[in-house]
């Protein structure tokens, strides 16, 4: 798989959550993919103090963006 491939992927996987993160007041913003296994993001608006955010990435993003792309191994948030 390409690279462009793997972030089409990795796009469509963002594009099915965002509508749960946008309807509590956040946003999700891809920043890049190393090593074609570490998705670097960005979790926005109210995700960012949100108190369960981290298990917002690992339960609902990372779990989505596995389904979408298995080579993928982990979701990192990178806060702004």
């Amino acid at each position: 798989m390409t690279a462009e491939e793997l972030t089409a992927k990795v796009e469509l996987a963002l594009d099915e959550i965002r509508p749960f993160l946008q309807a509590d007041g956040g946003d999700i913003l891809l920043l890049g993919i190393e090593k074609e296994s570490i998705v670097r993001v960005q979790l926005q608006g109210a995700c960012v103090d949100c108190s369960v955010n981290q298990m917002t990435l690992k339960s609902g993003v990372e779990l989505t963006i596995k389904k979408h792309a298995p080579q993928i191994e982990t979701v990192i948030n990178v806060e702004g």
